[in-house]
């Protein structure tokens, strides 16, 4: 891993909420949540210490690149995943994330609607715009600019595979570190993807929703500081952005 080391991960100290249904816990950048053919370490070796009493270990309710940060929701039986499984598919389920972006966007907010398909059977989950591909609707927001770099605010309307990151890229602003999608740098410690869940918004079927944030990984906030500006005051503005809730596949 490049940046979370497994050898001393204390995952239960990450977890952000817990419920009797959910987990959401803040997944450190360079923790794959799945075995890749490449093998080494995941989230998944991690689980039975998010078990806290219950006879079995807490499963993926959706997924995150191995190099963003942030909220990761778990389902902590079979009903809560279906649950929470029908709440992504059905696109209700609020998802905010921060991202440093290379130069500043023209307008101050935007709307990508780009279908994206895989781009090579060989490739992966490398995944490329093609007008015959899936539906990928993404929304963004600056909220700080400064010496060829942004900071935005990001909302994925749908949940392709490294939608943000392709979306990002496809309208010249490709998120910073991002080795695959045209961000990558000579940052400290090399390539780090400046990509961050910040926020998810999980409806109930009684009562408020469930609504939890992530704080600002060091990388990010050491790259915000260095630019100039407060992570604290930046993730407060984050909040404050509003997006379209739209239903549809995740």
């Amino acid at each position: 891993m490049s940046l979370a080391d497994t050898a001393s991960l204390d995952i239960a100290a990450r977890v952000l909420h817990r419920d009797g249904m959910m987990l959401v816990i803040d997944k450190p950048a360079g923790l794959a949540v799945h075995k890749g053919p490449k093998g080494g370490e995941t989230l998944a070796d991690h689980l039975d210490a998010l078990r806290f009493g219950l006879p079995n270990a807490p499963e993926l309710a959706h997924r995150l690149d191995k190099d963003t940060s942030g909220c990761l929701v778990l389902g902590r039986h079979r009903k809560a995943l279906a649950d929470l499984g029908k709440a992504f598919a059905d696109g209700t389920v609020g998802k905010t994330y921060m991202a440093v972006v290379r130069g500043v966007p023209a307008e101050p907010r935007g709307r990508i609607e780009l279908k994206l398909s895989k781009r090579s059977p060989t490739r992966g989950w490398w995944m490329a715009v093609d007008p015959n591909g899936q539906e990928a609707i993404s929304e963004w927001e600056t909220i700080a600019a400064g010496e060829g770099l942004a900071v935005l605010v990001l909302s994925p309307l749908t949940g392709r595979t490294h939608q943000l990151r392709v979306h990002m890229n496809a309208i010249g602003h490709p998120i910073l570190g991002d080795s695959i999608y045209g961000g990558a740098s000579r940052l400290p410690g090399g390539p780090i993807l400046h990509l961050h869940s910040r926020r998810v918004v999980i409806p109930q079927r009684k009562g408020e929703a469930i609504d939890v944030r992530a704080p600002l990984p060091p990388h990010i906030r050491a790259t915000i500081e260095r630019a100039g500006f407060d992570p604290a005051a930046l993730e407060a503005a984050a909040d404050a952005v509003v997006f379209t809730r739209r239903a549809g596949r995740a």
